[in-house]
């Protein structure tokens, strides 16, 4: 089916805020959290939702989305299939850049820097705290490997390890599942406004005095 609209004509004019160097917080990670909350605020849908750009060794990107579950002084967090095909992206190639977008706020937020896997115990206890069809799933999904026999096929596998621990019983983290913690090097609070003189500034990690790591923000051009 043709689009109807022309979507080179397609365009909005951004208007509900402005961003300023004296207005954000010095460092990155405390920003990221005021903008969030403000997001969450605001109701935006799944304000967590962010994209994750991963590259294997053959430098082929690929982007999907995923839920950020925490962000500390080190970096952000998500979990996943670590057998997935972002997995072992992140296993030849740690290099990665996020993106959250709060469209309805006219803002978004990209991230560069590098994944680490997250320990057993961390990954145990952000499991046990998943909905129980969320467990279930992650044991009955061979997570970017193709389903030769469509969705039957998962639907039975969901269905073997339901039975497997019934209703009661504590479904333990799969051993390809768990964490990783994206440890932040730049990081660009994006603000829409007219004329699409749009605000940037970039957080830049820099080395200070007894190798410290310190942040200068700048300006970008739109």
């Amino acid at each position: 089916m043709a689009v109807a609209a022309d979507l080179a004509a397609l365009r909005e004019d951004y208007r509900r805020g402005r961003l300023d160097e004296g207005a954000v917080d010095p460092d990155p990670i405390v920003q990221l959290r005021v903008w969030l909350g403000e997001a969450i605020n605001a109701l935006v849908p799944e304000p967590t939702a962010m994209v994750l750009a991963t590259a294997g060794a053959d430098g082929r990107p690929t982007t999907r989305t995923v839920l950020c579950k925490g962000i500390e002084e080190r970096g952000l967090r998500f979990f996943t299939n670590r057998s997935s095909r972002k997995g072992g992206h992140l296993a030849a190639n740690p290099a990665c850049a996020v993106t959250f977008l709060w469209k309805e706020l006219e803002r978004q937020v990209g991230i560069t820097g590098r994944a680490s896997t997250l320990g057993d115990a961390e990954s145990d206890a952000y499991f046990a705290s998943r909905p129980r069809g969320s467990q279930v799933g992650a044991w009955a999904s061979a997570q970017s490997e193709v389903v030769a026999d469509g969705r039957g096929a998962l639907e039975e596998a969901f269905a073997e390890v339901e039975a497997r621990w019934p209703e009661g019983e504590v479904i333990p983290r799969p051993p390809w599942w768990g964490g990783y913690l994206v440890e932040v090097d730049e990081l660009e609070l994006w603000q829409g406004r007219p004329n699409r003189l749009h605000d940037r500034l970039r957080y830049r990690r820099v080395a200070s005095a007894g190798d410290v790591s310190d942040w200068v923000v700048e300006r970008l051009s739109p």
